[in-house]
């Protein structure tokens, strides 16, 4: 068996910290300007702005989809590289040294680090420049919020800062999510109070990238994994569903799920979004829409070919879904002290009925919902609804836990992993290192 490992590398990564919890991973260029240098100018800002949102999209999102995707079973490990193998049986033997579980720590770290040194160098270098800042630092602040929340689907716990010393606290993953709505609640507090400027729109975000509507959808998407009803309900109605925002890409800044699933072939998504049928309305537009043939059995499970947005090297990726929005209020309405099943039904069959308009062209066309209306049944339909809407998207493991989905050790039908193990590279240099979770 052969370890696979993928080496990113863009012109990027010279300039930013390039920085794990405890060791660098910066490589010097003896003619290029220093850390310090980039960080003091507008020029520099600008630029590494733009490349913390390229180094997401492309090396830290894809962890976060292929990694827990197939731990929730929604695609299939299909190469005899031993990393993939190893992801795709789960279980207890999991082992600490995997490479795609150091690929979700470490570039979501990475993000971190480069957020970190925009939040600290902006203030100074753009202090006269308010609106020019205003945007820099909330969207910094979002990429920051984004990679601790991409940890704390994965992990039990994680650092809370990146550490250069290597001695990085550990904190519950609650702690993590409550720190990226902070960062979030910041964010809005800033575009609100000095509109990001028009050289930040074009310079940085572009025509496709739509800051605040983001800001707005990742608040309620914290708010909802932490249990604040109200907050998820009101951040999901400030987001304009009528809008995009979206991760673009090109030759040569490639769609990174359609290179692995495409071009190296190394996962296959599952029939039927890899659910229990049960699960599964078959006529539900969304499979069309993700799924396509050529079938193909690989160890007696069927699989499809992935479509949607990862059908080509320069598809974009939505940052999000508008229908999420939807979802997370009926699921805020549902789990609410007092239930309101009666609102909680509009948006499920918002979602469902809907035939065309998605912003993404992301439609369920199916009928109204007919079951029993109570919080129980009425939470089985909106875990249903995410399942379908939000298919690869990195959400699956989390709403799994969530709504308390057949879990491991006692079944591997839904999920293999319930968090994964610390990776051997962070617990060989960090003292602090928690035990791992026992699967």
């Amino acid at each position: 068996m052969k370890l696979k490992i993928k080496i990113f590398t863009t012109s990027l990564l010279v300039a930013s910290s390039m920085m794990l919890t405890n060791c660098s991973l910066d490589i010097k260029n003896p003619n290029g300007p220093t850390d310090a240098q980039i960080l003091s100018t507008r020029d520099g800002l600008i630029t590494l702005s733009v490349g913390l949102r390229q180094n997401y999209s492309t090396t830290a999102l894809s962890a976060l989809v292929l990694t827990p995707g197939t731990t929730s079973r929604e695609i299939k490990g299909i190469t005899t590289f031993t990393n993939i193998i190893e992801i795709e049986a789960g279980g207890t033997a999991l082992p600490t040294f995997n490479g795609n579980v150091l690929g979700v720590w470490s570039r979501m770290f990475r993000i971190m680090g480069m957020a970190d040194d925009i939040i600290a160098s902006a203030p100074g270098a753009l202090a006269s420049d308010a609106a020019l800042k205003s945007g820099i630092v909330a969207h910094a602040n979002l990429f920051k919020a984004m990679a601790l929340g991409g940890l704390a689907t994965s992990f039990e716990k994680l650092p809370l800062q990146t550490d250069k010393l290597g001695q990085a606290i550990y904190a519950d993953r609650t702690e993590a999510l409550k720190l990226a709505v902070k960062l979030l609640d910041e964010a809005v507090t800033m575009v609100s109070t000095t509109a990001p400027s028009a050289e930040f729109k074009t310079k940085v975000t572009g025509a496709d990238f739509d800051l605040i509507n983001t800001i707005q959808a990742y608040r309620a998407r914290y708010n909802m994994m932490l249990g604040n009803f109200d907050a998820a309900i009101a951040a999901a109605n400030a987001v304009d569903l009528s809008k995009k925002s979206s991760f673009v890409f090109s030759s040569q800044s490639q769609n990174p799920i359609y290179t692995a699933t495409q071009i190296s072939k190394d996962y296959a998504p599952r029939d039927n979004f890899g659910l229990p049928t049960a699960l599964v309305d078959v006529d539900d537009k969304r499979l069309a829409f993700y799924l396509a043939t050529p079938d193909v059995v690989v160890g007696g499970e069927k699989l499809k070919r992935l479509v949607g947005f990862f059908d080509a090297v320069d598809r974009p990726i939505p940052v999000y879904l508008p229908d999420e929005m939807r979802l997370i209020r009926a699921e805020a309405n549902l789990r609410k002290a007092t239930p309101d099943l009666v609102t909680a039904l509009a948006d499920i069959n918002a979602v469902r009925t809907q035939a065309s308009g998605d912003a993404f062209g992301v439609n369920a066309g199916l009928s109204a919902y007919a079951g029993a209306v109570t919080k129980d049944a009425l939470l089985i339909e909106v875990y249903k609804q995410r399942c379908a809407e939000l298919f690869m998207t990195g959400l699956r493991l989390e709403d799994s836990r969530r709504f308390g989905r057949p879990a491991p050790p006692a079944s591997l039908i839904e999920r293999t992993r319930n968090f994964y193990p610390y990776p051997d590279q962070e617990r060989l240099t960090n003292p602090n290192t928690p035990t791992d979770p026992s699967i």
